[in-house]
């Protein structure tokens, strides 16, 4: 099967599918006993992201059990920044720790390196490619620019990301020369992916809704039309998701002037708003996770909202984030037979 004739790559060109295909962000995760069974092989989260067998392994477990319409790549948005050769570990119940940002890391770094050590990356996708059945669109991703930058600021995560913030006021152009560098290293990366087997590709912006207006034109939207401007000057014909969290009233805007094929709606988004956004490109989303989380009604309830609201036009059917570990795998087979069983809106 041509990459074009896979169903999330025909809702990504803008084609109307029911019912729409379906995946999950974090699909590959810890809500699955065989994840936690193939974690616990290599404590070393890092090291996990880069072991080929173990990897494909983890992206393929959720397309065995529920046969969702897209696979996207087990790995992390911080192997680009390790890549580059910035202190990046990783702490139980704490998550991505890095060194705090400072001129004299950045002066260490090595773009050079970049392409040797995510060549484990590129194994795994030509795996994926080869395994997977040909119907499912296999997703490439990478962190946006802001949202990697976020955790260097601190070293951590802050709330509301605080600490990145104030950095950013405080010294923008220390922050712009990391920024500029992220941009070269993700868009690279990026490529790659699509050269190994990727269908498309996400970036994904987190902590793009705690931007301010002008916050949110520098660090989000700019960045990311830089990447994929040069991603499209490589790939001109690349589908690209970009998912900036917390940003449904800016979405129009950040399409228009990024460029991406489509973008992904958190589960805080008004439907009549993201049917405004639906009507110029293609949607995903944008059930929130803790619907998964409850079930029963209430999960039938959210899936149908989406589905009645957004369903008229091209869509793909997500979450609004990433699925959570506490989710009963029973849950996630509920959310998928609904959206598959449902009648046509239109």
């Amino acid at each position: 099967m041509r990459s074009e004739e896979r169903a999330v790559m025909r809702v990504l060109s803008g084609e109307r599918l029911w019912p729409p295909p379906v995946w999950m962000m974090r699909q590959a995760g810890r809500y699955l006993p065989e994840y936690r069974e193939t974690r616990a092989k290599q404590k070393d989260f890092l090291k996990f992201c880069y072991d080929v067998d173990l990897a494909v392994e983890v992206t393929l477990q959720p397309i065995r059990r529920f046969g969702f319409d897209a696979s996207i790549l087990f790995s992390d948005i911080f192997v680009v920044p390790d890549a580059l050769g910035y202190p990046v570990t990783f702490e139980e119940g704490r998550g991505p720790v890095l060194e705090p940002l400072s001129r004299e890391i950045l002066g260490g770094l090595n773009p050079d390196r970049a392409e040797a050590h995510l060549s484990p990356v590129m194994e795994i996708l030509q795996r994926l490619r080869a395994e997977l059945p040909a119907q499912t669109t296999l997703l490439g991703f990478c962190g946006a620019p802001w949202t990697v930058a976020c955790y260097s600021v601190a070293g951590h995560s802050t709330p509301e990301q605080t600490a990145a913030r104030i950095g950013a006021y405080s010294d923008p152009e220390t922050f712009q020369i990391w920024i500029d560098m992220l941009v070269e290293a993700s868009a690279a990366y990026l490529i790659r992916q699509l050269d190994a087997g990727a269908d498309a590709l996400q970036i994904f912006d987190t902590w793009a809704g705690v931007l301010d207006d002008a916050g949110f034109e520098r660090w989000c939207v700019e960045p990311t039309r830089r990447i994929v401007e040069k991603v499209r000057a490589v790939k001109p014909g690349a589908k690209i998701i970009g998912f900036p969290k917390g940003s449904i009233g800016r979405l129009k805007g950040f399409a228009e002037r990024t460029g991406v094929t489509a973008v992904g709606l958190d589960w805080t988004a008004p439907l009549d708003l993201a049917r405004s956004v639906q009507a110029s490109l293609p949607v995903q989303g944008n059930l929130d996770p803790m619907r998964l989380v409850a079930g029963g009604r209430a999960l039938d309830e959210g899936v149908d909202a989406v589905l009645n609201g957004l369903g008229g036009g091209p869509l793909v059917f997500n979450l609004g984030h990433g699925i959570v570990p506490q989710t009963p795998v029973a849950h996630v087979e509920q959310m998928v037979n609904r959206v598959r069983s449902a009648a046509d809106p239109v």
